[in-house]
């Protein structure tokens, strides 16, 4: 799996065929179902087979996780539509923005290319996971790579961000804009992380929430409740305890609901909140312990906030742009074909 995550870090955007047009072949042959056209973006098409070319790792995760009848299984066959369907978006993203390097006059020489993709490939390959030839074959076919497919990706990718880096070049970033972000976010910048310990009792209903509420002001035990009532799972035969967090809340593979967290903050050590309702219904939640650290001074920060706020003004200007030209892009997607 390490290779996998590897190897698409680097080679993350491209096109790896082109999409044959004007195709009268049956379509109940393996020609005619590759060639179907899954989407097309002005003169460009993406066909079946291009789709299935970028399906490669995840069929492989789908793999370990489900066995080799992965497609027989429900959840599976929705993990890969879903998939497939944010594939071929990203697909259609891409031939937009090489079509746009080209009408701008932004694709660089061939030189310039051929140094960058070097570059690349060079440093991916001199990993020490890949070391051995046949370890860097094994990792190009798990993600259904050659190498000339792989280093035909990467040249695409120092095309692409040339456009992105056309579509953002006027961004410019405020002492204001600073400013405003670090008093915000003021957990993103203290001496240390800030941690909290927290233990909670999730129920269906608001008026359940309400009897356990009750209860703990008379004096029961949290624990104890959380043993007899919680729908948790993973938790309640702990007591509740949900363990330490980061209060940023960011770790996307860890992050509590936003409104659970929020509400989580507002605790001291020792406090237990009323009822909150999230999707997964109402939590009584407690601060076990909490480790809170100074803020650092702005001036002491400054460079940093700066590359954030700036990164995240470059997200939303690319983001418009790209919906801009979208709109005035013919795409057509075929999206009854992409699950068959």
């Amino acid at each position: 799996m390490k290779n996998v995550k590897k190897i698409m870090a680097l080679a993350v955007v491209g096109i790896l065929t082109v999409a044959l047009s004007g195709c009268n072949l049956v379509q109940k042959t393996q020609a005619g179902i590759n060639n179907t056209v899954l989407a097309s973006v002005n003169s460009d098409k993406i066909t079946r087979a291009d789709l299935e070319s970028r399906m490669k790792s995840t069929e492989n995760q789908l793999i370990q996780q489900y066995g080799t009848n992965y497609a027989t299984n429900a959840d599976a066959k929705t993990q890969l539509d879903q998939a497939k369907t944010k594939m071929l978006q990203q697909m259609e993203t891409e031939k937009l923005l090489l079509q746009k390097a080209t009408t701008l006059k932004l694709v660089p020489t061939e030189a310039t290319i051929n140094a960058a993709v070097k570059k690349q490939y060079d440093a991916m390959r001199a990993q020490d996971q890949y070391k051995k030839d046949s370890d860097w074959k094994a990792a190009l076919t798990q993600n259904g790579y050659t190498e000339a497919s792989l280093k035909a990706q990467m040249r695409n990718s120092v095309i692409i961000e040339k456009v992105t880096d056309y579509m953002t070049k006027n961004v410019k970033v405020t002492d204001k804009q600073i400013t405003d972000y670090y008093n915000k976010n003021p957990l993103l910048y203290t001496e240390k992380p800030n941690t909290i310990h927290l233990a909670h009792i999730l129920v269906a209903t608001k008026a359940a929430a309400d009897s356990i509420e009750a209860q703990l002001t008379k004096g029961a035990d949290f624990g104890t409740l959380a043993k007899q009532n919680s729908t948790d799972t993973g938790s309640k035969d702990g007591g509740g305890d949900l363990g330490d967090h980061d209060q940023t809340n960011s770790d996307s593979t860890n992050a509590f609901d936003p409104t659970f967290m929020a509400a989580a903050l507002k605790l001291k050590a020792g406090e237990v909140s009323q009822p909150v309702q999230t999707q997964y219904g109402f939590h009584i939640i407690k601060c076990v312990s909490r480790m809170d650290y100074a803020v650092k001074k702005l001036d002491a920060v400054k460079d940093t906030v700066k590359a954030t706020v700036l990164t995240n003004s470059k997200q939303t200007q690319y983001e418009k742009t790209l919906d801009q030209w979208k709109k005035e892009a013919k795409i057509t997607e075929n999206s009854s074909e992409i699950s068959k």
